[in-house]
């Protein structure tokens, strides 16, 4: 169940029709923090492996600093210690930082088309009522209209 559940959200995130350019490139950049963070935290370890002061010793350890990492909420917990493990970090917390404004962006960017879309519509609807009213004003004047 869980692969399935997994091929549709990316199919969802990446899908090529339908979707505005903010929204495909906040999922593209949402499947790339994805393998960034799970390489990352690959790397690492094979980074940190035999370093002395090493606390990045296996996978999971590793991929709670890369989402720790991504999300920058660094507690500190683990951490590497190598130049080249740093490296890795520079890049999960560049590519997390990066993902998360632009989600934020296309979140906001939805939120206010939807707002200018129910504000079109309001105005749509008032001029067509205004319409309306004008119409029956002037069958009114003209004296084509119905007298109460």
């Amino acid at each position: 169940m869980l692969p399935g559940f997994l091929t549709r959200a990316v199919e969802l995130l990446l899908a090529r029709e339908g979707r505005s350019l903010h929204l495909k490139a906040a999922g593209g950049a949402t499947a790339v923090l994805v393998v960034v963070m799970l390489l990352g935290s690959w790397a690492v370890v094979a980074a940190e492996d035999g370093a002395r002061g090493a606390n990045l010793t296996s996978y999971p350890k590793a991929l709670w600093w890369s989402i720790e990492t991504a999300t920058t909420v660094g507690y500190g917990d683990f951490y590497p210690v190598t130049p080249w493990g740093r490296v890795v970090g520079s890049v999960v917390m560049v590519v997390g930082i990066t993902t998360y404004g632009m989600v934020t962006a296309a979140l906001a960017t939805w939120f206010v088309g939807k707002e200018q879309k129910r504000r079109h519509r309001l105005g749509h609807e008032t001029v067509q009522a205004l319409h309306e009213r004008f119409d029956r004003l002037e069958q009114l004047v003209t004296g084509k209209g119905e007298r109460h």
